[in-house]
C-alpha cells in the first residue's frame, strides 16, 4: 500500500471520528481540522457515502419529528436532530440576515430564546407543556450566518408534572446562551 493511500485512509478515519463527535461540522470546518482542501473533504465524503451537511441534518430531523408530542414540527424553531422524550434533545438553527438588528448584525434575542423554549417544550413527554419560569443568560453575541446547536437535558422531574430543563446553545462549540426552565405538564394541573 502506498504512502498516499495510507494517509487517505487515516484522514478518512479521522473524518469519521470528527463527524461522530459533531455531526454538524461543515466541509470547510472539516477541511480546517484535517488540514486539507474542501474538495478533498468532499471527495472523501462521497467515497465514504457520507452525505453533505444539509442532507445529514434532514435525515436526522425527519426521524425525530415523528416522536414529537407537545408541539407540531412547524412550531419548533430550528431542526430537531436528536430527541429522547423525557430525557434530552439536540436541535440546530441556521441564522440568517433576516434575524438580525440592521446596524449591529447581531441576531435578535427572541430567535435564540424561541429556539431554546421550543426544544425544551418538545423534550417533555407530555401532550401539553408550558414554561412556568425561565432563567436565561445570553453569553455571547450571535451574528447572521452562525449555526446554533441547542443541547437540552431534563435535569429533574418534580411532582405534579413539573420539570427542570436545562438548555445550552452553542456556536462553534462556544456557549452563547444558557437557560434553566421550569416546565409544567398541563395534564397534571
Amino acid at each position: 500500500m502506498s504512502r498516499d493511500s495510507n494517509a487517505k485512509k487515516e484522514r478518512q478515519i479521522k473524518l469519521t471520528e470528527l463527524l461522530r463527535e459533531d455531526p454538524f461540522l461543515t466541509d470547510e470546518e472539516l477541511a480546517e481540522h484535517l488540514e486539507v482542501s474542501v474538495p478533498t473533504v468532499r471527495l472523501d465524503r462521497l467515497e465514504m457515502g457520507v452525505p453533505e451537511l444539509r442532507q445529514r441534518i434532514r435525515e436526522m430531523a425527519s426521524k425525530n419529528y415523528e416522536k414529537l408530542r407537545t408541539l407540531n414540527a412547524e412550531e419548533v424553531i430550528g431542526e430537531i436532530v436528536e430527541l429522547n422524550l423525557g430525557e434530552s434533545a439536540i436541535s440546530i438553527l441556521d441564522t440568517t440576515d433576516q434575524m438580525v438588528f440592521s446596524q449591529s448584525k447581531i441576531v435578535r434575542g427572541h430567535y435564540i430564546y424561541s429556539m431554546a423554549e421550543s426544544i425544551a417544550i418538545a423534550v417533555i413527554d407530555a401532550d401539553v407543556a408550558l414554561v412556568g419560569i425561565a432563567n436565561i443568560k445570553y453569553k455571547q453575541p450571535v451574528y447572521a450566518g452562525s449555526k446554533l446547536v441547542a443541547r437540552v437535558t431534563i435535569k429533574q422531574k418534580r411532582p405534579q408534572g413539573k420539570y427542570i430543563v436545562w438548555v445550552m446553545i452553542y456556536n462553534k462549540q462556544v456557549e452563547v446562551f444558557r437557560g434553566k426552565f421550569l416546565l409544567v405538564d398541563m395534564a397534571n394541573k
